[in-house]
């Protein structure tokens, strides 16, 4: 079994779809942010795991869902449908074979699919991550797999939209095996929450430069021991 961490606020449109689209033996852990538009009550009715999470913030309801798994293999998804979990395999089959830790669903934008001010903030963001980590890293998307205790053992602690770079910053000192897998990336259903908007990727801005400045001063240290046992 895989559990899949879908951190959820107000995704009534798009639940139904993105919960038909998860392959057999994946199980639906929805993290429930506060909605208003009984995004729980669908996500109950289609068989998912519903866990609530009263802090708001991506980083919160992504790892709320990371303490509700059990799986040895957890991946996560936005559910909002611009990403198709039926892809989740992909990244999946990397970790179960032992040729990766953390895999990354790496976004290519299908007509419509991305802001201009997101595609750019995105495109700078993975230079910058490149530059610092030196990991061939085109997209840090919120597709990804990794194994479960390996991501506890990391100690993650942003709680906002940091939350993914964070995985990714501390899986690279910890010199994990990082690859990407190319995912097709849709419009979503319904009203952007994040980068969809000027204010959220203003707001994504300033949480990942946070992580960015603590991981430069973290990498002229030098690289910890791994906790992956791939190594």
């Amino acid at each position: 079994m895989v559990d899949v961490v879908l951190p959820c606020l107000n995704e009534s449109g798009a639940l139904p779809w993105v919960l038909s689209r998860l392959p057999e033996g994946y199980r639906a852990i929805v993290v429930d942010n506060g909605s208003t538009d009984g995004s729980p009550g669908i996500a109950t009715s289609l068989g998912a795991l519903v866990v609530h999470e009263g802090r708001r913030g991506f980083g919160a309801a992504a790892h709320a869902g990371l303490l509700a798994a059990t799986a040895d293999v957890v991946a996560f998804c936005d559910c909002d449908g611009s990403l198709d979990p039926a892809r989740l395999p992909a990244l999946v089959e990397r970790v179960t074979n032992g040729n990766a830790d953390l895999v990354l669903g790496s976004r290519q934008p299908q007509r419509g699919s991305w802001p201009v001010h997101a595609r750019i903030a995105n495109i700078v963001l993975a230079w910058r991550l490149r530059s610092l980590t030196g990991e061939p890293v085109t997209d840090l998307g919120p597709m990804r797999a990794a194994r479960r205790t390996d991501l506890l053992a990391l100690g993650l602690e942003d709680r906002r939209s940091g939350y993914p770079l964070e995985m990714f910053l501390k899986a690279h000192l910890r010199r994990w095996n990082i690859v990407e897998v190319p995912v097709p990336y849709a419009a979503r259903t319904g009203k952007s929450k994040v980068t969809g908007t000027l204010r959220g990727t203003i707001t994504a801005v300033r949480d990942m430069s946070a992580q960015l400045k603590s991981a430069a001063a973290a990498s002229s240290q030098g690289p910890v021991r791994s906790s992956s046992g791939n190594e």
